[in-house]
């Protein structure tokens, strides 16, 4: 099937040119992009992968921690819960102009708005599924003798599990857009930025070839995000797939 579209691909581009030159490249000039530009795509690669790292961890700690906060208890959820209605539907991308300000570079800037778009769903998934554990649990575990610090870490935490992993893969999701719009704005180098250099310079066959990269990266990591999930949640195992 793959070597079908290749091949229809290669026709309508390369051979009949019924797609115009140079907006839709044939796949052997994908080949010689990635023949010839490969450290600059590379490089790209890496340092796109150092800045989503940087700010999914800040943001999926944060959010965490947040989260269970807020829904353990019903005193800081109270205040902290308008602020999540107001900000939380903001898209982190609209602050690029304020980060851009209050930040000392653009990496960091860029960090603060990933962590920002992993952080609102991982907040309020967990807080979700810390809530609603079953209160019998608590019950229980108190009559053996539980203290706090254990029901949180022993039997909410657990509990809340499934709920964090669904706001984890939506904030990984979010954190994506988020990576190519903030590279496109300063950042020296990553895969949004060099998308933006290769519409800069007309290079649509770089164009493409970084968009595959990107494609495979981003899928490659929503499936380790799964294989962690299987892990933790054997349970779930056959629930969602990828």
């Amino acid at each position: 099937m793959l070597a079908l579209l290749i091949g229809l691909w290669e026709t309508v581009t390369g051979k009949l040119a019924w797609l115009p030159a140079p907006f839709f490249a044939p796949p052997r000039a994908l080949v010689e992009a990635y023949a010839t530009d490969w450290p600059r795509l590379l490089d790209s690669v890496l340092n796109s992968l150092r800045l989503l790292a940087f700010g999914f961890i800040y943001g999926s700690v944060v959010g965490f921690v947040t989260g269970v906060a807020i829904g353990w208890s019903r005193g800081l959820g109270y205040w902290v819960h308008p602020i999540l209605r107001f900000l939380g539907p903001v898209p982190s991308t609209a602050l690029l102009p304020l980060s851009l300000y209050f930040f000392p570079s653009s990496f960091s800037a860029a960090v603060f708005l990933i962590a920002l778009a992993t952080w609102f769903p991982v907040t309020v998934l967990t807080w979700s599924g810390v809530s609603s554990v079953d209160t019998r649990y608590y019950d229980v575990a108190r009559t053996l003798g539980a203290n706090s610090l254990f029901l949180v870490l022993r039997v909410a935490v657990p509990a809340a599990l499934p709920h964090l992993f669904v706001g984890l893969f939506m904030g990984l999701g979010a954190s994506f857009s988020v990576l190519v719009a903030a590279e496109m704005m300063g950042v020296k180098s990553g895969l949004g930025w060099y998308l933006q250099w290769a519409q800069g310079w007309a290079a649509y066959a770089n164009m493409y070839a970084a968009l595959i990269v990107m494609a495979l990266l981003f899928s490659s990591l929503i499936s380790l995000l799964f294989v962690i999930r299987d892990r933790l949640l054997s349970w779930q195992r056959s629930a969602v797939k990828w």
